[in-house]
Protein backbone atom coordinates (compact mmCIF):
# COMPACT_ATOMS: atom_id res chain seq x y z
CA UNK A 1 0.00 0.00 0.00
CA UNK A 2 1.10 3.54 -0.75
CA UNK A 3 -0.08 7.11 0.32
CA UNK A 4 0.69 9.86 -1.53
CA UNK A 5 0.23 13.68 -0.06
CA UNK A 6 -1.22 16.33 -2.63
CA UNK A 7 -2.56 18.92 -0.07
CA UNK A 8 -2.25 20.09 3.51
CA UNK A 9 1.12 18.55 3.81
CA UNK A 10 3.44 20.74 5.79
CA UNK A 11 0.15 23.26 5.05
CA UNK A 12 -3.32 23.77 6.43
CA UNK A 13 -5.32 23.96 3.48
CA UNK A 14 -5.88 21.79 0.34
CA UNK A 15 -6.53 18.69 1.99
CA UNK A 16 -5.73 15.46 -0.75
CA UNK A 17 -4.38 12.16 0.45
CA UNK A 18 -3.92 9.17 -2.16
CA UNK A 19 -3.72 5.81 -0.55
CA UNK A 20 -2.85 3.02 -3.64
CA UNK A 21 -3.43 -0.65 -3.03
CA UNK A 22 -1.24 -3.18 -4.35
CA UNK A 23 -3.51 -4.12 -7.29
CA UNK A 24 -3.82 -0.73 -8.42
CA UNK A 25 -7.11 0.39 -6.53
CA UNK A 26 -6.93 4.05 -5.94
CA UNK A 27 -8.66 5.87 -2.88
CA UNK A 28 -8.68 9.78 -2.20
CA UNK A 29 -8.97 11.00 1.12
CA UNK A 30 -10.65 14.71 0.39
CA UNK A 31 -10.45 16.87 -2.34
CA UNK A 32 -9.78 20.38 -0.64
CA UNK A 33 -9.11 23.77 -2.29
CA UNK A 34 -5.43 25.06 -1.26
CA UNK A 35 -6.75 28.57 -0.06
CA UNK A 36 -4.55 31.90 -0.02
CA UNK A 37 -3.56 34.33 -3.21
CA UNK A 38 -0.50 32.83 -4.36
CA UNK A 39 0.63 31.47 -8.04
CA UNK A 40 1.63 28.03 -6.14
CA UNK A 41 -2.12 27.82 -4.91
CA UNK A 42 -3.31 28.56 -8.38
CA UNK A 43 -1.14 26.05 -9.88
CA UNK A 44 -2.09 23.13 -7.89
CA UNK A 45 -5.51 24.12 -7.63
CA UNK A 46 -6.16 23.70 -11.39
CA UNK A 47 -3.54 20.82 -12.01
CA UNK A 48 -3.70 17.59 -9.83
CA UNK A 49 -0.72 15.71 -9.67
CA UNK A 50 -2.63 12.31 -10.54
CA UNK A 51 -5.15 11.63 -13.06
CA UNK A 52 -8.39 11.99 -11.91
CA UNK A 53 -10.10 9.33 -14.09
CA UNK A 54 -7.90 6.94 -12.22
CA UNK A 55 -9.12 7.43 -8.87
CA UNK A 56 -11.83 4.88 -8.63
CA UNK A 57 -13.40 6.17 -4.84
CA UNK A 58 -13.36 9.59 -3.10
CA UNK A 59 -13.89 9.36 0.71
CA UNK A 60 -15.45 12.94 1.72
CA UNK A 61 -14.30 14.12 5.79
CA UNK A 62 -16.48 17.15 6.06
CA UNK A 63 -18.16 19.89 4.39
CA UNK A 64 -15.04 22.46 4.20
CA UNK A 65 -14.24 24.54 1.61
CA UNK A 66 -10.32 23.39 2.45
CA UNK A 67 -11.48 19.15 2.06
CA UNK A 68 -14.26 19.49 -0.41
CA UNK A 69 -13.40 22.71 -2.76
CA UNK A 70 -12.25 20.85 -5.58
CA UNK A 71 -14.70 18.31 -5.95
CA UNK A 72 -16.28 19.49 -8.60
CA UNK A 73 -12.94 19.79 -10.70
CA UNK A 74 -11.81 16.88 -10.17
CA UNK A 75 -14.75 15.65 -11.61
CA UNK A 76 -14.53 18.30 -14.62
CA UNK A 77 -11.53 16.94 -15.28
CA UNK A 78 -12.52 13.12 -15.54
CA UNK A 79 -13.76 11.60 -11.83
CA UNK A 80 -16.83 9.52 -12.08
CA UNK A 81 -17.00 7.18 -9.18
CA UNK A 82 -18.89 7.58 -5.97
CA UNK A 83 -17.95 10.39 -3.66
CA UNK A 84 -18.69 8.66 0.19
CA UNK A 85 -19.73 11.13 2.96
CA UNK A 86 -22.50 11.32 5.60
CA UNK A 87 -25.56 12.23 5.50
CA UNK A 88 -25.35 16.46 6.75
CA UNK A 89 -21.51 16.72 5.04
CA UNK A 90 -24.10 15.68 1.73
CA UNK A 91 -26.46 18.83 2.59
CA UNK A 92 -23.75 21.44 3.44
CA UNK A 93 -21.81 20.18 0.03
CA UNK A 94 -24.74 21.42 -1.92
CA UNK A 95 -24.62 24.84 -0.46
CA UNK A 96 -20.81 25.02 -0.35
CA UNK A 97 -20.26 23.70 -4.32
CA UNK A 98 -22.46 25.61 -5.47
CA UNK A 99 -21.69 28.31 -3.49
CA UNK A 100 -18.05 28.11 -4.48
CA UNK A 101 -18.73 27.88 -8.20
CA UNK A 102 -20.66 31.46 -8.15
CA UNK A 103 -17.33 32.32 -6.70
CA UNK A 104 -15.44 30.81 -9.41
CA UNK A 105 -17.42 32.20 -12.05
CA UNK A 106 -17.91 36.22 -10.88
CA UNK A 107 -14.05 36.17 -10.29
CA UNK A 108 -13.41 35.00 -13.88
CA UNK A 109 -11.42 37.03 -16.13
CA UNK A 110 -10.60 37.35 -20.29
CA UNK A 111 -7.77 35.38 -20.09
CA UNK A 112 -7.18 31.28 -19.96
CA UNK A 113 -5.38 31.40 -16.91
CA UNK A 114 -8.46 33.45 -15.01
CA UNK A 115 -11.26 30.95 -16.26
CA UNK A 116 -12.68 29.31 -13.17
CA UNK A 117 -11.43 26.21 -11.10
CA UNK A 118 -15.20 24.99 -12.14
CA UNK A 119 -18.60 25.93 -12.76
CA UNK A 120 -22.53 25.71 -11.38
CA UNK A 121 -22.60 22.65 -14.16
CA UNK A 122 -19.42 21.20 -12.82
CA UNK A 123 -20.59 21.35 -9.12
CA UNK A 124 -23.94 19.78 -10.12
CA UNK A 125 -22.69 16.77 -11.78
CA UNK A 126 -20.50 16.37 -8.76
CA UNK A 127 -23.45 16.41 -6.62
CA UNK A 128 -24.87 13.48 -8.50
CA UNK A 129 -22.06 11.40 -7.05
CA UNK A 130 -22.47 11.60 -3.72
CA UNK A 131 -23.53 8.65 -1.68
CA UNK A 132 -24.64 9.04 2.11
CA UNK A 133 -23.51 6.75 4.41
CA UNK A 134 -24.63 6.93 8.21
CA UNK A 135 -22.32 6.97 11.46
CA UNK A 136 -20.79 3.85 12.97
CA UNK A 137 -21.89 1.67 10.61
CA UNK A 138 -19.94 -0.21 8.27
CA UNK A 139 -19.85 0.36 4.88
CA UNK A 140 -18.71 -2.40 2.42
CA UNK A 141 -17.17 -0.34 -1.00
CA UNK A 142 -16.14 -3.39 -2.67
CA UNK A 143 -14.74 -6.90 -1.81
CA UNK A 144 -11.57 -5.50 -0.80
CA UNK A 145 -12.82 -1.67 0.83
CA UNK A 146 -14.75 -1.22 3.93
CA UNK A 147 -15.50 2.27 5.51
CA UNK A 148 -16.62 3.36 8.46
CA UNK A 149 -17.17 7.10 9.57
CA UNK A 150 -16.88 8.29 13.36
CA UNK A 151 -17.58 11.51 14.68
CA UNK A 152 -15.10 13.96 15.39
CA UNK A 153 -16.92 16.74 16.25
CA UNK A 154 -15.32 19.32 14.43
CA UNK A 155 -18.67 20.49 12.71
CA UNK A 156 -21.99 19.09 11.81
CA UNK A 157 -21.50 16.23 9.70
CA UNK A 158 -17.50 15.75 10.31
CA UNK A 159 -15.75 12.24 10.20
CA UNK A 160 -12.86 10.04 10.75
CA UNK A 161 -12.54 8.03 8.19
CA UNK A 162 -11.67 4.39 8.90
CA UNK A 163 -10.89 1.96 6.90
CA UNK A 164 -10.47 -1.97 6.41
CA UNK A 165 -8.27 -3.13 3.45
CA UNK A 166 -7.57 -6.23 1.93
CA UNK A 167 -3.94 -5.74 0.44
CA UNK A 168 -2.03 -8.33 -1.25
CA UNK A 169 -3.76 -11.22 0.85
CA UNK A 170 -3.48 -8.73 4.08
CA UNK A 171 -6.07 -6.41 6.18
CA UNK A 172 -4.43 -3.47 6.55
CA UNK A 173 -6.20 -0.61 8.55
CA UNK A 174 -6.40 2.94 7.91
CA UNK A 175 -7.56 5.86 9.74
CA UNK A 176 -7.73 9.51 9.01
CA UNK A 177 -8.90 12.07 11.39
CA UNK A 178 -10.27 14.68 9.51
CA UNK A 179 -10.22 17.58 11.42
CA UNK A 180 -10.35 16.89 14.99
CA UNK A 181 -12.95 19.02 16.88
CA UNK A 182 -12.99 20.38 20.50
CA UNK A 183 -13.75 17.75 23.59
CA UNK A 184 -15.43 20.82 24.95
CA UNK A 185 -17.98 21.45 22.58
CA UNK A 186 -21.11 23.96 22.49
CA UNK A 187 -23.51 22.31 20.24
CA UNK A 188 -22.07 19.55 18.80
CA UNK A 189 -20.95 15.38 20.10
CA UNK A 190 -17.15 15.62 21.32
CA UNK A 191 -14.86 13.07 19.05
CA UNK A 192 -16.10 9.58 19.43
CA UNK A 193 -13.67 6.80 20.00
CA UNK A 194 -11.98 5.09 16.41
CA UNK A 195 -11.34 1.31 15.37
CA UNK A 196 -7.70 0.63 16.05
CA UNK A 197 -5.54 1.83 12.96
CA UNK A 198 -1.76 0.62 12.16
CA UNK A 199 -2.05 4.01 9.60
CA UNK A 200 -3.05 7.20 11.16
CA UNK A 201 -3.20 10.35 9.20
CA UNK A 202 -3.56 13.05 12.17
CA UNK A 203 -4.39 16.72 11.69
CA UNK A 204 -2.36 19.24 13.85
CA UNK A 205 -3.46 22.69 12.97
CA UNK A 206 -3.21 23.56 16.80
CA UNK A 207 -0.78 20.69 17.70
CA UNK A 208 1.11 23.46 19.60
CA UNK A 209 -1.48 25.20 21.47
CA UNK A 210 -3.98 25.09 24.63
CA UNK A 211 -7.34 26.69 23.74
CA UNK A 212 -8.69 29.38 26.62
CA UNK A 213 -11.78 27.45 28.90
CA UNK A 214 -15.02 28.21 27.55
CA UNK A 215 -16.06 28.83 30.63
CA UNK A 216 -15.93 32.68 30.48
CA UNK A 217 -16.27 33.03 26.40
CA UNK A 218 -19.43 34.69 26.38
CA UNK A 219 -17.97 37.03 29.08
CA UNK A 220 -15.51 38.30 26.72
CA UNK A 221 -17.51 38.73 23.57
CA UNK A 222 -19.65 40.12 25.28
CA UNK A 223 -17.23 43.03 26.59
CA UNK A 224 -15.50 43.18 22.97
CA UNK A 225 -19.23 43.77 21.89
CA UNK A 226 -19.84 46.84 24.67
CA UNK A 227 -16.27 48.18 24.06
CA UNK A 228 -16.81 48.60 20.22
CA UNK A 229 -19.95 49.24 19.67
CA UNK A 230 -21.07 50.81 22.33
CA UNK A 231 -18.04 52.67 24.25
CA UNK A 232 -16.96 53.27 21.20
CA UNK A 233 -20.24 53.75 18.54
CA UNK A 234 -17.98 51.20 16.03
CA UNK A 235 -18.87 48.33 13.96
CA UNK A 236 -17.96 45.18 14.85
CA UNK A 237 -17.18 42.73 12.51
CA UNK A 238 -16.70 39.04 12.72
CA UNK A 239 -15.70 36.77 9.46
CA UNK A 240 -16.26 33.24 10.08
CA UNK A 241 -17.00 30.44 8.14
CA UNK A 242 -20.44 30.00 7.34
CA UNK A 243 -20.74 26.10 8.58
CA UNK A 244 -19.55 26.15 12.49
CA UNK A 245 -17.82 29.65 13.80
CA UNK A 246 -21.20 31.25 11.94
CA UNK A 247 -23.87 28.90 14.36
CA UNK A 248 -21.60 29.25 17.41
CA UNK A 249 -21.02 32.81 17.59
CA UNK A 250 -25.07 33.50 17.02
CA UNK A 251 -25.79 30.37 19.97
CA UNK A 252 -23.14 32.91 22.51
CA UNK A 253 -24.56 36.08 21.59
CA UNK A 254 -28.30 34.29 21.91
CA UNK A 255 -27.82 32.92 24.89
CA UNK A 256 -25.88 36.71 25.75
CA UNK A 257 -29.41 38.20 24.96
CA UNK A 258 -31.69 35.46 26.78
CA UNK A 259 -29.74 36.23 29.99
CA UNK A 260 -30.04 40.75 29.21
CA UNK A 261 -26.22 40.92 28.84
CA UNK A 262 -26.20 41.75 25.15
CA UNK A 263 -26.11 45.80 25.10
CA UNK A 264 -29.17 47.07 22.54
CA UNK A 265 -27.21 46.90 19.27
CA UNK A 266 -28.31 45.09 16.11
CA UNK A 267 -26.72 42.02 14.93
CA UNK A 268 -26.81 41.19 11.28
CA UNK A 269 -25.62 37.33 9.61
CA UNK A 270 -24.97 38.54 6.27
CA UNK A 271 -24.47 35.60 4.09
CA UNK A 272 -26.85 33.38 2.51
CA UNK A 273 -24.81 30.24 3.07
CA UNK A 274 -25.06 31.21 7.16
CA UNK A 275 -28.47 31.41 6.55
CA UNK A 276 -29.01 28.48 4.58
CA UNK A 277 -26.18 26.41 7.15
CA UNK A 278 -28.08 27.51 10.21
CA UNK A 279 -31.65 25.92 8.87
CA UNK A 280 -29.16 22.42 8.11
CA UNK A 281 -28.02 23.08 11.73
CA UNK A 282 -31.31 23.36 12.84
CA UNK A 283 -32.83 20.25 11.09
CA UNK A 284 -29.90 17.79 12.54
CA UNK A 285 -30.48 18.29 16.71
CA UNK A 286 -29.89 14.60 16.81
CA UNK A 287 -26.16 15.47 16.28
CA UNK A 288 -26.38 18.06 19.19
CA UNK A 289 -24.51 16.96 22.47
CA UNK A 290 -26.51 16.45 25.48
CA UNK A 291 -26.02 20.06 27.03
CA UNK A 292 -27.52 21.53 23.96
CA UNK A 293 -30.47 19.32 23.89
CA UNK A 294 -31.16 20.54 27.13
CA UNK A 295 -30.89 24.13 25.96
CA UNK A 296 -33.19 23.73 23.47
CA UNK A 297 -36.04 22.48 25.60
CA UNK A 298 -36.61 25.82 27.04
CA UNK A 299 -35.26 27.94 24.01
CA UNK A 300 -36.51 26.33 20.97
CA UNK A 301 -34.26 28.63 18.54
CA UNK A 302 -31.03 28.70 19.87
CA UNK A 303 -30.09 30.59 16.31
CA UNK A 304 -32.55 33.58 16.85
CA UNK A 305 -33.34 36.38 19.24
CA UNK A 306 -34.96 39.49 18.39
CA UNK A 307 -31.67 42.39 17.85
CA UNK A 308 -30.75 39.37 15.25
CA UNK A 309 -31.81 39.82 11.11
CA UNK A 310 -30.59 37.55 8.67
CA UNK A 311 -29.56 38.68 5.38
CA UNK A 312 -29.58 37.01 2.04
CA UNK A 313 -30.27 39.88 -0.41
CA UNK A 314 -27.35 41.82 -2.34
CA UNK A 315 -29.26 45.02 -1.74
CA UNK A 316 -30.13 44.58 2.01
CA UNK A 317 -26.32 43.88 2.28
CA UNK A 318 -25.22 46.99 0.42
CA UNK A 319 -27.73 48.67 3.12
CA UNK A 320 -25.26 48.48 5.63
CA UNK A 321 -22.25 50.25 4.04
CA UNK A 322 -24.88 53.31 4.80
CA UNK A 323 -25.47 52.42 8.14
CA UNK A 324 -24.35 54.62 10.84
CA UNK A 325 -25.34 53.52 14.17
CA UNK A 326 -23.01 50.74 15.82
CA UNK A 327 -24.15 47.02 15.11
CA UNK A 328 -22.58 43.65 14.66
CA UNK A 329 -21.91 42.19 11.35
CA UNK A 330 -21.50 38.60 10.81
CA UNK A 331 -20.50 37.60 7.17
CA UNK A 332 -18.26 34.59 5.49
CA UNK A 333 -15.53 33.78 4.65
CA UNK A 334 -13.53 33.18 7.56
CA UNK A 335 -10.31 33.86 6.06
CA UNK A 336 -11.68 36.63 4.45
CA UNK A 337 -10.75 35.69 0.89
CA UNK A 338 -14.07 36.21 -0.66
CA UNK A 339 -17.47 36.62 0.39
CA UNK A 340 -19.57 40.37 1.60
CA UNK A 341 -17.02 40.43 4.35
CA UNK A 342 -14.55 41.88 2.22
CA UNK A 343 -17.09 44.41 1.16
CA UNK A 344 -17.64 45.28 4.82
CA UNK A 345 -13.66 45.31 5.33
CA UNK A 346 -13.32 47.60 2.77
CA UNK A 347 -15.89 50.23 4.45
CA UNK A 348 -14.46 49.95 8.06
CA UNK A 349 -11.22 48.56 8.18
CA UNK A 350 -10.10 52.43 7.95
CA UNK A 351 -12.19 53.53 10.75
CA UNK A 352 -10.77 53.63 14.38
CA UNK A 353 -13.72 53.12 16.42
CA UNK A 354 -14.25 49.94 14.69
CA UNK A 355 -13.02 46.18 15.19
CA UNK A 356 -12.66 43.38 13.32
CA UNK A 357 -12.71 40.21 15.51
CA UNK A 358 -11.45 36.62 14.14
CA UNK A 359 -12.24 33.96 15.78
CA UNK A 360 -10.22 30.90 13.52
CA UNK A 361 -7.25 30.05 12.14
CA UNK A 362 -6.38 32.17 8.56
CA UNK A 363 -3.60 31.22 6.17
CA UNK A 364 -1.01 33.21 6.13
CA UNK A 365 -1.07 34.78 2.98
CA UNK A 366 -4.64 35.33 2.73
CA UNK A 367 -6.24 38.67 3.91
CA UNK A 368 -7.35 37.57 7.17
CA UNK A 369 -3.37 36.18 7.71
CA UNK A 370 -2.33 39.76 7.12
CA UNK A 371 -4.88 41.56 9.57
CA UNK A 372 -3.23 39.00 12.24
CA UNK A 373 -0.05 39.97 11.13
CA UNK A 374 -0.32 43.36 11.58
CA UNK A 375 -0.66 44.85 8.13
CA UNK A 376 -1.13 48.55 7.68
CA UNK A 377 -2.34 48.54 4.48
CA UNK A 378 -3.73 45.74 2.42
CA UNK A 379 -5.86 45.60 -1.22
CA UNK A 380 -9.39 44.77 -1.07
CA UNK A 381 -10.99 44.50 -5.02
CA UNK A 382 -7.83 45.90 -6.17
CA UNK A 383 -8.02 49.55 -3.81
CA UNK A 384 -5.35 50.04 -1.16
CA UNK A 385 -7.14 50.42 2.08
CA UNK A 386 -5.86 51.26 5.24
CA UNK A 387 -6.04 49.37 8.48
CA UNK A 388 -6.60 51.66 11.62
CA UNK A 389 -9.54 49.57 12.78
CA UNK A 390 -8.63 47.22 15.90
CA UNK A 391 -7.68 43.81 15.32
CA UNK A 392 -9.07 41.72 17.97
CA UNK A 393 -8.23 37.25 18.10
CA UNK A 394 -10.51 35.04 20.08
CA UNK A 395 -9.73 31.21 19.84
CA UNK A 396 -11.80 30.28 22.26
CA UNK A 397 -14.25 29.50 19.13
CA UNK A 398 -12.11 27.74 17.34
CA UNK A 399 -13.63 24.29 15.74
CA UNK A 400 -9.97 22.73 15.64
CA UNK A 401 -9.05 20.69 18.82
CA UNK A 402 -5.66 22.02 20.81
CA UNK A 403 -2.99 19.57 21.21
CA UNK A 404 -4.66 18.07 24.64
CA UNK A 405 -7.74 17.22 22.25
CA UNK A 406 -5.01 15.44 19.53
CA UNK A 407 -4.14 13.82 22.44
CA UNK A 408 -6.99 12.74 23.33
CA UNK A 409 -8.33 11.52 19.88
CA UNK A 410 -5.53 9.36 19.50
CA UNK A 411 -5.82 7.66 23.25
CA UNK A 412 -8.21 5.00 21.98
CA UNK A 413 -5.73 3.65 19.61
CA UNK A 414 -3.20 0.91 20.39
CA UNK A 415 0.19 2.56 20.66
CA UNK A 416 2.19 -0.56 20.08
CA UNK A 417 0.33 -1.68 16.55
CA UNK A 418 0.71 1.57 15.35
CA UNK A 419 2.87 1.41 11.86
CA UNK A 420 2.92 4.96 10.87
CA UNK A 421 1.52 8.22 12.22
CA UNK A 422 1.38 10.69 9.25
CA UNK A 423 1.01 14.15 10.63
CA UNK A 424 -1.18 16.72 8.16
CA UNK A 425 -3.09 19.48 7.80
CA UNK A 426 -0.63 22.17 9.80
CA UNK A 427 2.06 24.00 9.69
CA UNK A 428 5.80 22.54 10.02
CA UNK A 429 6.57 24.17 12.75
CA UNK A 430 3.37 23.06 14.37
CA UNK A 431 3.92 19.64 13.38
CA UNK A 432 7.48 19.35 14.68
CA UNK A 433 6.12 20.44 18.09
CA UNK A 434 3.36 18.00 17.85
CA UNK A 435 5.79 15.07 16.90
CA UNK A 436 8.01 15.83 19.84
CA UNK A 437 5.30 15.84 22.50
CA UNK A 438 3.52 12.79 20.93
CA UNK A 439 6.49 10.89 21.24
CA UNK A 440 7.09 11.74 24.46
CA UNK A 441 3.57 10.46 25.37
CA UNK A 442 4.61 6.70 23.42
CA UNK A 443 4.27 7.09 20.11
CA UNK A 444 6.73 6.56 17.70
CA UNK A 445 7.31 5.84 13.59
CA UNK A 446 5.80 9.58 13.29
CA UNK A 447 6.52 11.41 9.77
CA UNK A 448 5.86 14.93 8.57
CA UNK A 449 5.34 13.66 4.91
CA UNK A 450 6.45 16.52 2.00
CA UNK A 451 3.66 17.52 -0.71
CA UNK A 452 3.95 15.17 -3.59
CA UNK A 453 5.97 12.76 -1.66
CA UNK A 454 4.84 9.52 -1.29
CA UNK A 455 5.24 6.22 1.20
CA UNK A 456 5.14 2.57 0.56
CA UNK A 457 3.30 1.03 4.44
Amino acid sequence: MTISFYGAAQSVTGSKHLVTLENGKRILLDCGLLQGKSENNEDENRDFDFEPENINYLILSHAHIDHSGLIPRLVKLGYTGPIFCTPPTRDLCELLLRDSARIQENNNGNSTADAPLYTEEDAEAALQLFKKVPYDQPYPIDEDIELLFTDTGHVLGSAAINLKLQDNGQERTLCFSGDIGRFANRILKTPQPCPAAEIILCESTYGDKLHSNLENTEERLQQIVQEVCVERGGKLLIPAFSIGRTQELIYSLNYLAEEGRLPNIKVFVDSPLSVYATDIMRNNPEHFNDTMLEYIKTDPDPFGFPQLTYITETEDSKQLNSLEEPCVIISSSGMMEAGRIRNHLKNNLADPNSAVLITGYCGPSTLGGKLMNGAEKVYIFGDEVEVKAEIIQMKEYSAHGDYSDIAKFLHCQEKENIKKIFLVHGEKRVMERLKTDLEELGYNNIEIPEQRLSYVV
